[in-house]
């Protein structure tokens, strides 16, 4: 069994007073102001309108519009039903690249099979947004995770189009572990498809045809965050086992080892090899142990926090916090954590260059960051 040192990090963050909305957040050692704009049940993902509105997913099945400068909501009628227990329920939401012109926008969500088993899948609709509520129609699945498997946890299901045009799935091994390297299986892998669900002609294993085609990486545990640089490049992030959460800068057809080799151990004791022990399996830059249990990845473009133009921010669900991590070319550091006192499930990117992070849990709160 590895050894984990305790240190600053492992002891985690200190606890600060619990604090209620509406007043802002304003700690004094804090580079930015946080202030609460709305409250949901049980939040899992949110992207913007071109209008600076915003979509929020709600774990249950519930998709939401909200006017962020009033904290108003209002739900979007026509989300298929969800399979939601443990960690399954609906997942991210995206927009199409060319969503002013056609409204078109992408869900993820945990889908139900038969004889109980559950996967998650990916759909295309077009936005209807009325006075009083909104709708999606001409829903159609384009993606469905193979195979669909017994249990509740690892569905991955974060989305991401690529500066190619292309819509990028991440799809976590179900804790099945052992599918993470079956190229017959599209679990515990990065996934590349065209936006109508087809497959690319230049993915790595294109000509081997079936689900096969649609694999970009693999060897991947849980991975719940993806997002590209300004370069292109594709950084994913993905929760370890007990200890060795990762920040992976994703290589076309590249195997990343799980769980083979992993930083951290089997829950139980039962040892994994390191990541040093077999050179043939990519490495990660960060890796973390004790866990962060990282969920919501966006690399900064924006004005408002120009100082840190291009670095990445994590949320951290059992760190409670926000990590923020420089790159460098190819290269990661963590440069700063802090202490939300709360689990941060999702950060984005405001149209204005604010940072937002939505709570986790059953009153999760949207949070504006704003620099001070």
């Amino acid at each position: 069994m590895k050894s984990y040192p305790l240190s600053a990090l492992a002891l985690g963050f200190a606890s600060l007073a619990s604090y209620a909305a509406p007043e802002a957040i304003d700690r004094a050692q804090w580079p930015f102001s946080a202030t609460p704009r709305a409250t949901f049940s049980e939040p899992w993902a949110m992207t913007f309108l071109p209008d600076g509105t915003a979509l929020v997913t709600e774990k249950r099945g519930v998709l939401k519009h909200v006017d962020v400068k009033t904290g108003e909501t209002r739900e979007i009628d026509g989300v298929p039903d969800v399979a939601y227990g443990g960690q399954g329920g609906l997942g991210d939401v995206i927009l199409h690249p060319d969503y002013a012109q056609n409204r078109v926008v992408y869900i993820s969500y945990a889908e139900k099979g038969d004889g109980g088993n559950r996967g998650a899948a990916v759909a295309r609709a077009t936005l209807e947004l009325g006075a009083d509520r909104g709708s999606l129609s001409d829903l159609k699945v384009i993606w469905r995770q193979t195979p669909k498997v017994a249990g509740g946890g690892h569905y991955g299901h974060r989305l991401a189009f690529g500066p190619d045009g292309k819509l990028w799935i991440s799809s976590g091994e179900r804790q099945k572990f052992t599918p993470a390297q079956d190229m017959k299986s599209t679990l515990g892998k990065i996934i590349r498809l065209n936006e109508d669900g087809s497959v690319p002609s230049d993915n790595p294993f294109a000509d081997q045809g079936g689900v096969t085609a649609q694999i970009w990486s693999l060897g991947h545990r849980n991975p719940l965050g993806i997002a590209f640089d300004a370069q292109g490049r594709l950084w994913e992030h993905e929760m370890g086992p007990e200890g060795g959460d990762e920040l992976n800068l994703i290589q076309k057809g590249g195997n990343y080892g799980y769980p083979e080799v992993s930083n951290g151990d089997h829950y139980g004791g039962k040892p994994i090899p390191d990541h040093d022990t077999r050179p043939e399996f990519i490495a990660p830059k960060i890796a973390w142990t004790p866990v962060i249990s990282p969920a919501g990845l966006v690399i900064y473009s924006g004005e408002r926090f120009a100082d840190w133009r291009g670095d990445a921010f994590i949320g951290g669900l059992s760190a409670r916090g926000l990590l923020r991590i420089t790159l460098d070319g190819e290269e990661a550091t963590e440069a700063a954590r802090y202490d939300m006192d709360a689990r941060i499930r999702e950060v984005e990117q405001g149209p204005d260059g604010s940072l937002w992070l939505l709570e986790d849990g059953d009153g999760g709160r949207l949070l504006e960051l704003q620099p001070k």
